[in-house]
């Protein structure tokens, strides 16, 4: 049996669509115990931004794809697979791929909604990559997009003060012969931590009731204690590991690309894997932890700052619930 042809795999374009709804930290401060600064110093956000009620993530998901299309120059038609990270869907089915695949006119794809909370993304760029390379895709949309508001309890200061809306989307595809994109991931899971971060109810284990809804179970839970001590330790691992066995180092990444859950989470795995100010990527700030959309839009806003140029090593990275976790090392591909 002869071996199979492996076809390298990039991102040529991306998107992001956010909600014009902007809510501040002062904002917060007369909804629950808080105040700016102490949420500033402890996260390092500023503002999010949220949905009015109503609007479902298919709808910033369909604008972010739509903007990863247009920078790709592709066409609906000629998307082969759709994968959308997503822990707030439209509706439990059918799913938000589906939603969105029928209002782009993607009509020659298939596709499917992935579940690994924050690390959704990286999880689904890997699955894409993986399906072009083996040549069965030629042409993929991985469009993360999130309605946090709709999951978060806005009298617990402790989760609150975290998440936003808003979507991020690349595209990506089949490069010429000699051409490298995608490289490497690392990715994990550790289901021991699935007690610190998680939302009860909704599933099977707890359907839908009056009881859940009284005991406010259909919102986030978190301890975040133990989330940042796994988080820094994981993130800087997988981040350490891929660049290892790839024999690069801190100094070859033009930019590094980490889950924005929160400032100092993204500050300590910086310290420990050695990269300068300069070579991270840092929205969390004007957008809050909006979980699959962190980093494909953070990808977006860097490269519209004319940050990344074609052949530039980045490294994804992130880590949420479940415990998930992992890293991904590519070559900037868009533009080239």
């Amino acid at each position: 049996m002869t071996a199979r042809t492996l076809y390298a795999a990039g991102i040529t374009g991306t998107g992001m669509s956010f909600p014009d709804k902007v809510l501040t930290n002062r904002a917060l401060e007369q909804m629950v115990e808080t105040n700016d600064d102490w949420i500033v110093e402890r996260t390092g956000i500023k503002e999010r931004r949220i949905c009015e009620p109503g609007v479902p993530a298919s709808v910033h998901g369909i604008a972010a794809a739509r903007q990863a299309l247009a920078m790709a120059k592709a066409d609906p038609a000629e998307i082969d697979l759709i994968v959308v990270p997503t822990v707030t869907p439209d509706m439990m089915f059918p799913s938000t791929c589906c939603i969105i695949q029928n209002a782009l006119g993607c009509k020659n794809a298939w596709g499917y909604d992935l579940v690994a909370a924050c690390s959704s993304f990286i999880f689904a760029l890997q699955t894409v990559r993986a399906q072009i390379e083996a040549g069965a895709v030629r042409k993929a949309l991985v469009i993360g997009t999130e309605v946090m508001s709709s999951i978060t309890d806005y009298t617990d200061r402790n989760t609150c003060i975290l998440f936003g809306d808003g979507a991020g989307a690349v595209v990506v595809e089949r490069l010429p012969a000699g051409r490298q994109g995608i490289l490497d991931h690392l990715h994990f899971i550790d289901g021991t931590g699935g007690q610190f971060l998680y939302m009860p109810a909704g599933g099977s284990l707890h359907p839908a009731s009056a009881e859940t809804v009284a005991r406010r179970m259909h919102y986030i839970k978190q301890e975040g204690r133990e989330v940042y001590k796994f988080a820094v330790k994981g993130m800087a691992s997988a981040t350490e590991q891929i660049l290892a066995r790839n024999q690069l180092t801190g100094r070859d990444v033009k930019l590094f690309v980490p889950h924005q859950a929160n400032l100092r989470i993204i500050e300590g795995v910086a310290r420990r894997v050695g990269l300068a100010d300069e070579q991270v990527a840092v929205t969390i700030d004007r957008f809050g932890n909006t979980t699959s959309a962190t980093i494909p839009s953070a990808l977006h806003i860097y490269r519209e700052r004319g940050v990344l140029q074609p052949g530039d090593v980045v490294v994804l990275c992130a880590f949420g619930a479940g415990f998930t976790w992992g890293a991904t090392l590519l070559r900037w591909t868009v533009g080239a």
